[in-house]
């Protein structure tokens, strides 16, 4: 039995919590504030996330990080990029300095344009970065909190520090864990897909149709594989479960938070009022302004981010954005 901790009470952390909790392991699942600790306790569930699916015997909630961490194993982080720094200084003293440390949050810092595992080695202790993984893959939530089949990655420099953490987080039937030593090209692959889902949202939402939507999926791939080729990932990488396969589940289940965003663009909504009404963060819009930055420092094309960026912060109408991308000048592919 391994000792976790997570660090996140949104949909994916409670989700990646109780699934390690029904599979034997003793988590301990960290909230901000002893208010929310107390709400989930008395509840016995996460209402605001994850409504109607129970914790576990073995998941205990504390909003002490000494009590959550200092005897973990391995610990879980799950919150938005945005957070993720400040919550890694709020908690990172109590980690045990032999702990494997995997983010599964899916984005880049928008001020650095730096992935999670950088921001973590940037806040860790320089012993503990040894010990840095990523996971990330085909992964919708509400799936898997079903107990619907899936797997997804863990990636490390580290192969020793991926192989611990596929032991303990690999859930058979429900999850199954492979390893990657390219942690550049897992972390784009689950951050960038997000952009594109933004996208295939907007599609549907358009009623575009799936030559269309297929098209965009494609090309989006090529895109998002340039940029991480050049930050030095394997081109390969993306076409596995980190790349390919989180872009067709993101891209075609309404599931995702990101295809419900570009859908209510498409049906003329603001930025402003589609994030004021969603529960849930959606990756996609930090990311794409992070990818653009992190594009024209490394000197990559990226004409459908750049679509995206327009639309999201520059006011270009959708259909105008599509048209620019239509009339760009044909090429081979």
């Amino acid at each position: 039995m391994a000792k976790v901790g997570v660090v996140g009470t949104t949909s994916w952390g409670t989700t990646l919590a109780t699934l390690l909790a029904e599979g034997d392991n003793s988590v301990m699942l960290w909230t901000r504030t002893p208010e929310e600790a107390d709400v989930l306790r008395e509840d016995g569930e996460n209402k605001r996330f994850l409504p109607g699916v129970k914790f576990p015997p073995n998941l205990i909630v504390t909003y002490l990080s000494e009590e959550a961490f200092s005897q973990a194993d391995l610990v879980l982080i799950a919150v938005p990029s945005s957070t993720f720094r400040d919550n890694i200084r709020r908690v990172a003293s109590a980690f045990d300095k032999d702990a494997l440390v995997v983010s599964a949050t899916k984005g880049l810092e928008i001020s650095t344009g730096l992935r999670m595992s950088q921001v973590l080695v940037e806040e860790l202790p320089r012993d503990m970065r040894v010990n840095i993984c990523v996971l990330s893959g085909p992964n919708l939530a509400g799936e898997i909190v079903q107990g619907k089949p899936s797997s997804t990655v863990i990636a490390s420099q580290n192969p020793d520090a991926a192989m611990k953490a596929q032991e303990i987080i690999n859930s058979p039937p429900k999850l199954r864990v492979y390893t990657n030593d390219d942690i550049v090209g897992v972390e784009f692959g689950g951050a960038l897909k997000n952009i594109i889902a933004l996208g295939a949202g907007i599609c549907d939402g358009k009623g575009l149709g799936d030559n269309a939507k297929a098209a965009f999926m494609t090309r989006g791939l090529a895109e998002t594989g340039r940029l991480a080729a050049a930050a030095g990932a394997n081109p390969l990488t993306l076409a596995g479960l980190a790349g390919l396969g989180d872009l067709v589940a993101t891209c075609s289940s309404r599931l995702s938070r990101n295809h419900q965003l570009g859908e209510q663009l498409a049906q003329g909504k603001s930025l402003a009022e589609i994030r004021k009404s969603m529960v849930n963060v959606a990756e996609g819009v930090n990311t794409t302004a992070a990818a653009m930055a992190l594009s024209r420092q490394l000197g990559v094309e990226m004409p459908i981010t750049q679509a995206m960026y327009s639309v999201l912060f520059e006011g270009v109408p959708i259909e105008v954005a599509i048209t620019n991308l239509m009339e760009r000048s044909p090429r081979p592919e």
